[in-house]
């Protein structure tokens, strides 16, 4: 039976509470874990050790057939030159410092790449795209921030490209998704297209990358409630990459 392809995820750094501990923590929320696994991969949770360092993003690259990009806090309006808005949320200068960089090594590699909220943001500023710092205030009013439990998310409309990789997973038809964020896309990145977005004020739902092998981006969460497609799809891509001549340089190409 083949192995399961490794897919890694960039863990939350956030001061967590267990037991009589309460420190530093790497975590990453089960949802996306059993979502990784059910679809077929083996998850494997990359805390950010050695920064952005290329020869500790290498090491990483060359360990995992793809990535998943988590959700989480605000982006520092910094990484994409602007300055902070009064309604900008919690950032995290540990994630923006290891994630942006990852990602742009990964593009380089051709590594197999779905990000989810946060996670589509990331990919779009990696590229040199730009964020709505708060959504209704840029004029999205039927985007909001919705509770703490994606159980209790809103839900809207999303028109979906047909043609697209996202149209190869979903389908043409529109689709209901849920609504957990309050930043989005403003300037599309250079080499994305917008896949999806919201029938009712056309907020940028989806992008993804057509000339890799697989970098989509929603800014939904399709972990809960489960669009197994959306994982199955990573899964399937990252077996492809693995099993194709690589298109990364190897550690003897490098020196």
């Amino acid at each position: 039976m083949a192995s399961r392809p490794v897919i890694g995820i960039p863990a939350v750094f956030i001061t967590a509470q267990w037991g009589f501990w309460h420190e530093h923590a790497n975590l990453v929320a089960d949802t996306y874990i059993a979502a990784l696994w059910e679809a077929g991969g083996l998850p494997l949770i990359v805390p950010p050790l050695g920064g952005a360092e290329q020869e500790a993003l290498d090491a990483v690259l060359s360990r995992v057939d793809g990535l998943l990009l988590v959700g989480g806090a605000d982006l520092d309006p910094s990484e994409y030159g602007h300055h902070p808005h009064e309604l900008l949320e919690e950032t995290s200068h540990v994630r923006d410092s290891y994630e942006l960089p990852l990602v742009r090594r990964a593009m380089e590699w051709d590594v197999p790449i779905l990000g989810i909220c946060r996670g589509l943001q990331v990919m779009n500023v990696s590229a040199g795209g730009t964020l709505h710092q708060d959504l209704v205030h840029a004029g999205y009013s039927d985007h909001r921030p919705a509770p703490g439990h994606l159980d209790h998310a809103t839900f809207h409309e999303t028109q979906v490209e047909s043609g697209s990789v996202l149209a190869s997973i979903v389908g043409d038809a529109p689709i209901e998704t849920n609504s957990h964020h309050h930043q989005g896309v403003a300037q599309v990145a250079s080499g994305a297209s917008i896949s999806g977005w919201a029938t009712s004020d056309g907020c940028v739902e989806a992008l993804e990358w057509p000339m890799k092998r697989f970098a989509l981006g929603v800014q939904w969460h399709p972990e809960k409630p489960r669009m197994h497609r959306f994982f199955s799809a990573l899964i399937d891509a990252a077996a492809r990459a693995r099993a194709a001549v690589p298109l990364h340089p190897t550690a003897q190409e490098q020196q």
